[in-house]
C-alpha cells in the first residue's frame, strides 16, 4: 500500500508558538481582550453551577457558583489597572 503524507489546507505563518522554545503558547491578549474572556470565564462559570444545581449535584454547585464571582473581581482589578472607562 502506498502512503504520503498530506500538507495541512492552511500553512503557519510564522514560528510555531508551540514548538518554539521559550515562547508562549497562549498570544499575549490586549486589555480588553483578556477583561471580556475574564467576564466570559465567569458567566461560564455561573451557568456551570446552574447545571450542577439542576443535577442535585450541590458539592460541584458551590464550588462553581463561588468561583464565579472570582472571575469577575479579577476583570475588575484589570479594569482599574489599565484605566479603562468605569462601568457604570
Amino acid at each position: 500500500m502506498f502512503m504520503t503524507i498530506a500538507r495541512p489546507a492552511v500553512e503557519p505563518q510564522g514560528p510555531d508558538t508551540v514548538a518554539v522554545p521559550g515562547s508562549p503558547a497562549i498570544p499575549e491578549l490586549s486589555p480588553r481582550a483578556l477583561h471580556a474572556r475574564l467576564l466570559e470565564n465567569a458567566a461560564l462559570r455561573r451557568m456551570r453551577g446552574a447545571e450542577r444545581l439542576r443535577s442535585n449535584r450541590l458539592e460541584d454547585a458551590d464550588y462553581w457558583l463561588h468561583a464565579a464571582p472570582v472571575a469577575v473581581r479579577k476583570a475588575c482589578a484589570l479594569r482599574e489597572e489599565k484605566s479603562f472607562a468605569p462601568l457604570p
